[in-house]
């Protein structure tokens, strides 16, 4: 939820940031409107209130004969002060609505547009090639005996899957490297709830424009999380953090389930677009003035990982329009799919500013005493999807795959995935 001083101070920022986004402007103005009856309902109700006290104290002090006279007043002004009560939670109501339609307003610098207008901030490692013609990562999987996709059709249906064996192995192995260096980064680590309430998942920002990719068990009234950065923010919830040495830093390990609605016919090959995966989120808690150097912080970490794996990959300032409406700036990474000849997202890492925190009441207290919202940002540091590059960029001419050496203590030492036949 935008921050309503900001609004009513400034509006053109965030009509600015509505229209970079393609999101409604005028929908800026609504909100402007209804904080101005909201203000003005509170005001008349907290008047009349004020009123109905005073002439309660009147009427506690007038004679006997007088107090018969009087009620009927007294009447009166209760159920005007009824009617303004009634009033003002309206106005409330309405304004809420509203602004919490309103996007995150964007950090300077963030591109306009859609999804194809991204920026390329910069570019890393020379694009691997190969003197064969090399495998796609399900032939891979397939050969080395990592990865059955038709048993987990048979099980769950389409886009599920088997990682078994070596393939099983690689994912504990990435995520428990991206784990170490987590820990060693200051992070806590956490097996966090895939369930969370919807009052959660509505207070990270999800059930906007794409909840339709979330799953939900209205038995339970409880969503399934698409990223444990939902259980990660919920984390401290109704809470006020001590910031004052160092941000919050949470490494949350979990499953994630998305439909990918919307999504039909678009990398249905293979483990690049599945309904169930693992991730490790990095997850900080930062006073606002340091979100921005703490976007950069996770972002270094990431390449950090990328780049200790042996991968291609360049980074991206993801355009307005392609924002989650939390996020005010996010990075994503991609790495080079040597079989596509194209680079695929493996990490986002979204400064999601006071957004979140406002909506799920998480503050710190100013030297002043008073209390305001924290920063919240989050990145992925390991997940599924890795195995993809991992396996196209290492591959060899017979089918085996070559272990990045830093990733090597984390598979028994093993430096060679052999394929099970040959």
């Amino acid at each position: 939820m935008i921050d309503p001083v900001l609004l009513r101070e400034n509006p053109e920022l965030i009509k600015a940031s509505q229209e970079a986004r393609g999101d409604s402007v005028a929908l800026v103005d609504e909100a402007l409107a209804a904080d101005a009856e909201r203000r003005a309902a509170i005001a008349h109700f907290e008047q009349l209130r004020s009123e109905q006290n005073a002439f309660s104290k009147k009427v506690g002090k007038a004679a006997p004969e007088e107090k018969k006279a009087l009620l009927a007043e007294v009447q009166e002004l209760s159920a005007q002060v009824k009617v303004a009560s009634a009033a003002s939670v309206e106005a409330d109501t309405r304004f809420t609505e509203l602004v919490r339609a309103i996007g995150n307003p964007i950090v300077d610098g963030v591109p306009a547009g859609g999804e194809e207008n991204f920026v390329t901030l910069r570019e890393v490692g020379g694009m691997p090639t190969f003197d064969f013609e090399p495998r796609d990562h399900l032939e891979l999987g397939e050969i080395l005996g990592a990865i059955d996709m038709a048993r987990g059709a048979k099980v769950s249906g389409a886009r599920f899957y088997f990682l078994k064996g070596i393939g099983a192995r690689l994912e504990i192995a990435i995520m428990n490297m991206a784990l170490d260096r987590a820990l060693a980064a200051g992070f806590t680590p956490l097996i966090t709830p895939t369930l969370v309430r919807p009052e959660i998942m509505d207070g990270t920002g999800f059930l906007g424009k794409h909840s339709d990719e979330i799953y939900y068990l209205p038995a339970d009234d409880l969503y399934l999380t698409g990223t444990s950065e939902v259980a990660l923010a919920g984390y401290h919830a109704d809470e006020i953090l001590d910031l004052s040495v160092e941000p919050l830093r949470y490494a949350g390990w979990s499953t994630c389930y998305r439909r990918e609605a919307g999504s039909g016919g678009k990398d249905t090959r293979g483990i690049i677009r599945v309904h169930q995966f693992n991730k490790l989120e990095m997850f900080a808690y930062v006073l606002p003035e340091n979100a921005e150097a703490e976007h950069d912080r996770l972002v270094a970490m990431q390449e950090d990982m990328l780049r200790s794996l042996g991968l291609s990959y360049r980074v991206i300032d993801v355009a307005a329009g392609d924002l989650g409406s939390s996020a005010a700036r996010k990075f994503d990474i991609e790495a080079w799919v040597p079989t596509q000849g194209a680079f695929r997202e493996l990490t986002s890492t979204s400064n999601c500013t006071t957004f979140q925190a406002r909506r799920l009441d998480i503050r710190y207290r100013t030297e002043s005493g008073k209390t305001t919202p924290v920063a919240t940002l989050n990145g992925t540091l390991a997940t599924t999807r890795w195995i993809v590059a991992l396996l196209e960029t290492h591959q060899q001419a017979d089918g085996s795959v070559r272990v990045p050496e830093a990733l090597r203590p984390y598979l028994g030492g093993i430096e060679l995935i052999e394929p099970l036949t040959k």
